[in-house]
C-alpha cells in the first residue's frame, strides 16, 4: 500500500494512489473488504476543500460512536446542519442507502407471508421499530386465512410511553376485515422485560377483542437485534 504524507489527506481522492481511494477498491475487491468509512465515502462522493470524502465520513461515523443504526435515525436536515459538506442530495443519498440496507436485513415482501413463528412477526416489526429511539405501537392485521392483510402505526410517543387507543385498533381491524393481530412496540432502553403496563394493556386489548370475535395472537416487544414474545414466554 502507499504510504501517504500528512499533507496529502487533504488531498481530493482522485489525487490518491489508486490502492487507496474506496471507488478503485471496490471494483477490485469484494465490498464486505471495505470499512463503512470507505463504503459511506463512495456514498458521498466528494469532500470538503479542508476534508477528504473518505474523513468526512470517518468524521461522521465517530460522531454517531460507529453506529449505522444511530445514523439511519437522522433526518436530513439534522445530516445538513451537523456535517458541513453534506447538502441535500447527499443527506438524501445516505439516509436512502441505510434504509435499502435495512431492507435488505429483513426484506419488505416477507411482510406477504403467513406467519408462523414470534420470528416472523418480529421482521415484520424490525425496520420501524427494532432501533428507534422513541415508542412506537405497530399492530399486523391477519385475514381468516393466515394471511398478513397489513402493518399499521397506531401510535408514537416518547422514549418511554406511548398512548394506545383502543377504539382505533379495532376501527382499522374492522375496516380492513381482519379476524386476527398481531401487537408489536418498542422499548428504546432495549430492556425487552414488559412492564406491568405493557401486560396491563395486552390482557386488555386481548378481551376487547374477543367481545368482537378476533384474536390476539402475540405482542413483541422489539429492543435492537432482539425481542420478547408474549407467547413464547407464556404470558398471552
Amino acid at each position: 500500500m502507499a504510504i501517504k504524507t500528512e499533507s496529502e489527506y487533504n488531498l481530493p481522492m482522485c489525487k490518491w494512489a489508486l490502492e487507496d481511494r474506496p471507488r478503485e477498491k471496490m471494483l477490485n475487491q469484494n465490498a464486505s473488504n471495505l470499512t463503512d468509512a470507505e463504503l459511506l465515502a463512495i456514498i458521498i462522493g466528494t469532500g470538503t476543500k479542508s476534508r477528504s470524502a473518505l474523513d468526512l465520513s470517518r468524521y461522521i461515523l465517530q460522531s454517531v460512536n460507529h453506529d449505522l443504526n444511530e445514523l439511519s435515525l437522522k433526518t436530513p436536515k439534522q445530516l445538513i446542519h451537523n456535517y458541513k459538506g453534506i447538502g441535500e442530495a447527499k443527506a438524501v443519498s445516505i439516509l436512502a442507502s441505510l434504509e435499502l440496507g435495512k431492507r435488505h436485513h429483513f426484506p419488505l415482501d416477507r411482510v406477504k407471508k403467513k406467519i408462523t413463528s414470534s420470528r416472523d412477526s418480529f421482521e415484520i416489526f424490525y425496520a420501524d421499530m427494532a432501533h428507534a429511539l422513541y415508542e412506537k405501537f405497530q399492530i399486523i392485521l391477519l385475514s381468516r386465512a393466515g394471511n398478513v392483510i397489513k402493518k399499521i402505526t397506531i401510535s408514537e410517543g416518547g422514549v418511554a410511553s406511548t398512548i394506545i387507543d383502543l377504539k382505533k385498533i379495532f376501527q382499522i381491524a374492522l375496516e380492513h376485515h381482519s379476524v386476527a393481530m398481531i401487537l408489536g412496540h418498542n422499548h428504546p432502553s432495549h430492556n425487552l422485560q414488559p412492564s406491568p403496563e405493557d401486560i396491563y394493556m395486552t390482557r386488555k386489548i386481548k378481551t376487547a377483542a374477543e367481545l368482537l370475535d378476533m384474536e390476539v395472537l402475540d405482542h413483541l416487544i422489539l429492543g435492537g437485534e432482539t425481542y420478547y414474545s408474549f407467547v413464547d414466554n407464556h404470558k398471552i
